[in-house]
Formats: structure tokens, C-alpha cells, sequence
């Protein structure tokens, strides 16, 4: 583990500052601080005291979760929390049951600045993290937006839950935020499991793109996410139009560029500077074009069964993708026979790139998921 978080660090050190990007760094206010095991048994007696909950019994329960110092200060917290509120309890029992639907509000009890803050802000914390667990970000998000890392027991587990639900759900400048918080001003009190992982989210961030497959693909799986959690409400579908709106835009570069190539150079020959290329380097014929473009790649006979080559063995296909073909296709997906899904995707996309073609396979294959039935 050690090892892992010398690699990961070394990593952020070359590529920290630049990870901000152009935006505008904010000051920081010195190293966060956690509070002892003293010190939080001390807050929550407190609370309890102020909620009429100081009876003998109660004190002794206190005392036996205190006493186990092999579970985390926060843990002891979320214990102590619930032996004094029965809403506590419930909330927390039912943010932890997996088996349980997805809350769609915030409880009202979070915003309640008539009990104690420290009792909110660190309720929040333990319901947040038990949602963030379940991958229900974003309520645990919006939970966590409420109070700041200073106002809870344990900063580094505000600061890491708060960045796995921004990266979750793809927002980079905010994740980036919160992980450089907690890798500079939260790095003596992170464990190490909590650098490596944030230091890894900040990594894979640095490669991501607007709008290229990768992008796509991400989008995916937040909607598949979506989906496993029973939220296919208007934003998911929102979020699904997006993707088929990137989708068209590839089909319709994709079939300009079969225009263009079916065109040919102009009669006088390619540019001076070098022969045209129309395909973003890839070569879907099989080898490298003749000068002027026309004729097969030398040393390779022409192709008798394009369909077949390209991955089309159901039927005819022009190489050509029409959107609205496309759309209809998404409309009527769960309608049509596995064989027939099977042949009507590989007419889609034959003659496509390779990549292109598995990021539309890939979407076609996220409709059949169970969970859009709910």
C-alpha cells in the first residue's frame, strides 16, 4: 500500500498544479484537524445531555461504544447518534439497506438550525457515506453540500465521499476541488486508502474530453447507474437524449466522410502537400491507400463479401446510417427478437470504425438491462 500511495503521489506532484486547469485556486486556511476519540465521546455526551438523554442507562450504553477503539471515531459517532434519536437511527438504517429505494428528497432534519450542529452536520456525514457506498450520489452529494469538513469529526471521509459522488457523476472541477483539499490541507489525517483512491480519480480526470467516445461512455454508465437504482425519471432520460444526440453527430461524420470517399480527389490530382486523407488515420479498407484513392490497397484482391468482412451477416447493408433509422431503432429495441436485434445492429453499423461501432454495440446492449423495465 505504501508503494501505491509513493506512485500515486509522485504522480499528483508532476501533474497537481496542472490539474486545476484555468481555474482560479482558492486559498486554503492551514491543515485540517480530526477529533480524538475524547474529544467526540465528550461533543456527543453533550448532545445527549441536551436532548434529555443523560439517564444512567444511556450513560453506560455511551461507555460501551466508546470502549471499542478497533472501530473508526465516526462509526462510534453514528452509534451514539442513534442510541440518542430514533430519526437518526432510521435514517441511518435505511441509508445502509440496499434493498431500500433510493431517496428522491433530502430529510428535513439536516436543515433543522434549531437542533444541534454538530448532530446534523455529522448525521449527514454517516447518511452520505452510506449512500455514496450504495452509489446514490446524488443525494449524498447534495447532503454533504450542507455542512463544510470542519464542522465533522472526520474532514478526510467529508472530503473523499464528497469527491467520489462529484467524479461519479462527472464533475470534474468540483472533484478536483475536494481531492486537492483532501490530499493537501486533509493529508495528515487521510488514511492512506483515501489518498491513493482520490490521487487515481484526479489521474483518470486528466484524460477525460468533451465529447469524444470516452465521454459517451462515461454518460453510459451514469445512466445505467441511474437505471440500477430505480431513477429513470426525466433526468436520466434527459441524459439518454444526450447521448443519442453525440451518437447522430458521430453517424453524421461518419457519413460524410463515406461521401467524400465515395467522391474521390479532384481530376488533377491530390494536393501538392500530400494525399488527401478523409479517415482520421484509420484505414477501415485494410491497407494503406493508393495515391489519388482509388483502387485497393496494393497486394490485396477486392473484397467479395464486404457485409461479412465488416461484421454484417444478416442482410444488405449501403454502409450508410440513417438517424432517423437509428432512433426508431431505440424506440422499438425491446420489441424485437434477440436475432433480430442481433441483425438489425450489425446493418447499423457495418462498415463503421472500430471503436465507433463497439460504442454504439455497447449502447444498444445497456437497453436490454433489466432495470429500464421498473
Amino acid at each position: 500500500m505504501n508503494r501505491i500511495v509513493s506512485v500515486a503521489t509522485l504522480a499528483l506532484l508532476v501533474w497537481g498544479g496542472a490539474a486545476l486547469g484555468n481555474e482560479k485556486k482558492q486559498a486554503t486556511f492551514g491543515a485540517l484537524e480530526t477529533l480524538s476519540a475524547a474529544e467526540a465521546q465528550t461533543k456527543v455526551a453533550a448532545w445527549l445531555k441536551e436532548v434529555g438523554k443523560s439517564d444512567e442507562a444511556t450513560t453506560q450504553k455511551l461507555t460501551a461504544i466508546w470502549k471499542d477503539a478497533s472501530r473508526s471515531i465516526l462509526d462510534r459517532v453514528a452509534d451514539s447518534l442513534a442510541l440518542g434519536d430514533p430519526i437518526a437511527a432510521k435514517l441511518m438504517a435505511e441509508a445502509r439497506d440496499s434493498g431500500a429505494p433510493a431517496p428522491v428528497v433530502l430529510p428535513s432534519v439536516f436543515k433543522n438550525e434549531k437542533t444541534s450542529a454538530f448532530y446534523r452536520a455529522n448525521l449527514a456525514l454517516i447518511y452520505a457515506r452510506s449512500l455514496s457506498n450504495r452509489r446514490v450520489y446524488e443525494e449524498g452529494l447534495e447532503t454533504l453540500k450542507l455542512f463544510s469538513a470542519d464542522q465533522v469529526v472526520d474532514p478526510a471521509a467529508y472530503l473523499f465521499h464528497r469527491a467520489v459522488c462529484e467524479h461519479a457523476m462527472l464533475r470534474k472541477p468540483e472533484a478536483t476541488k475536494s481531492i486537492m483539499r483532501l490530499l493537501e490541507e486533509g493529508a495528515a489525517i487521510s488514511p492512506d486508502r483515501y489518498k491513493t483512491v482520490a490521487t487515481l480519480m484526479l489521474l483518470d480526470m486528466h484524460t477525460w474530453k468533451d465529447k469524444d467516445l470516452g465521454d459517451i461512455a462515461r454518460k453510459m454508465d451514469n445512466i445505467e447507474r441511474r437505471l440500477d437504482i430505480a431513477r429513470g425519471g426525466p433526468e436520466t432520460q434527459r441524459q439518454q437524449r444526450e447521448v443519442l444526440n453525440r451518437l447522430d453527430e458521430i453517424i453524421k461524420k461518419l457519413e460524410n466522410k463515406d461521401k467524400n470517399k465515395k467522391k474521390g480527389p479532384p481530376k488533377d490530382g491530390p494536393p501538392k502537400d500530400g494525399p488527401p486523407s478523409d479517415n482520421d488515420g484509420e484505414c477501415p479498407d485494410g491497407g494503406t491507400p493508393m495515391p489519388g484513392g482509388s483502387g485497393p490497397p496494393k497486394g490485396n484482391d477486392p473484397s467479395s463479401s464486404p457485409a461479412t468482412e465488416a461484421g454484417d451477416t444478416g442482410g444488405a447493408s449501403t454502409g450508410k446510417v440513417d438517424p432517423k433509422a437509428f432512433q426508431k431503432l431505440v424506440a422499438d429495441w425491446g420489441r424485437l427478437p434477440p436475432r433480430e436485434q442481433q441483425r438489425a445492429l450489425q446493418q447499423m453499423t457495418s462498415g463503421m470504425a472500430p471503436r465507433h461501432r463497439e460504442a454504439i454495440e455497447n449502447y444498444f446492449k445497456s437497453l436490454t438491462n433489466p432495470s429500464l423495465k421498473r
